[in-house]
């Protein structure tokens, strides 16, 4: 096996549930514990494997909202607007994007007027945000 496919394994078991113990991920990439151990100090270390997280479905938060919000940022203006928006702690997640927006975040807060108002008063005021445009998760289908 070259190593790329034994990495490509793990990833792979990694991607599907992100808190298999060592001995699960070996059993089901077909490699000894030590070769997890191994493989996954080395993808933390290159920066492949970047955290662990939980799939969650928003539509069983009672006390939360989610909303994926599509932000659009001055050129110029784009390194250190990036810098703060990752600096927001209701900002779970932020992604370059090719699509509509040049980038993609996850927000979080407890419904959808606190949303409202992290998207206004938090990403808005943001030097260089031109544009924020939410869309609010419902449910998780897969």
């Amino acid at each position: 096996m070259s190593a790329e496919s034994t990495a490509d394994r793990i990833l792979s078991v990694l991607e599907e549930d992100a808190q298999a113990s060592y001995a699960e991920i070996a059993e089901r990439a077909d490699v000894s514990k030590p070769t997890v151990r191994k493989y996954i100090d080395k993808l933390e270390e290159e920066g492949v494997i970047v955290g662990y997280s939980a799939d969650v479905d928003p539509k069983k938060l009672s006390s939360q909202s989610i909303a994926m919000v599509g932000i659009d940022v001055e050129s110029e203006r784009y390194v250190e607007a990036t810098r703060k928006l990752r600096d927001l702690p209701e900002v779970e997640a932020l992604y370059t994007s090719s699509g509509d927006h040049m980038l993609m975040a996850e927000v979080r807060g407890r419904d959808g007027d606190e949303l409202g108002d992290i998207i206004e008063e938090s990403i808005l005021s943001i030097e260089g945000v031109t544009a924020a445009h939410p869309s609010f998760l419902q449910e998780r289908l897969k």
